[in-house]
């Protein structure tokens, strides 16, 4: 398999197999123009299989959703075919409509407009809880 090296962009890296796809849907990969490449099932020392996603193109990428979906993920900025900068995630304390509440009767389900706001509750379970209704995510 070959995959051209990136010039200016991202490499996704150490994703937990199977989750690579899940990314690429969240940050809406499909509606770049630029190339995008996704590896899946890669073989890892640390991980034993991983998924890996190169983005090239210096696009705003969300990390709040990277941090949400696997906190071990490791993001390589790369500039002028070098990697410039590792970039370790967290969970995020506050994601604005990343997740969706399922409380129906959440006013963020009946109020079209009103943002889906979630905040940490509890990092070691990662749990997260609606700011309207308190429903868990």
């Amino acid at each position: 398999m070959n995959i051209d090296s990136i010039k200016n962009g991202f490499v996704i890296d150490h994703i937990k197999a199977g989750k690579g796809m899940e990314i690429y849907r969240l940050l809406k990969l499909k509606k770049l123009s630029c190339p995008v490449a996704m590896i899946m099932n890669a073989q890892s020392f640390k991980m034993g299989k991983k998924d890996v996603i190169k983005i090239d193109s210096d696009i705003n990428l969300n990390l709040d959703i990277l941090g949400y979906v696997d906190p071990d993920i490791t993001v390589n900025v790369i500039k002028d075919s070098v990697i410039v900068e590792k970039k370790k995630l967290e969970l995020p304390e506050k994601m604005t409509d990343i997740i969706f509440c399922k409380n129906p009767r959440c006013i963020s389900s009946t109020e079209q407009e009103l943002s889906h706001v979630f905040t940490l509750a509890d990092r070691g379970r990662r749990i997260y809880r609606c700011i309207y209704c308190d429903a868990e995510a």
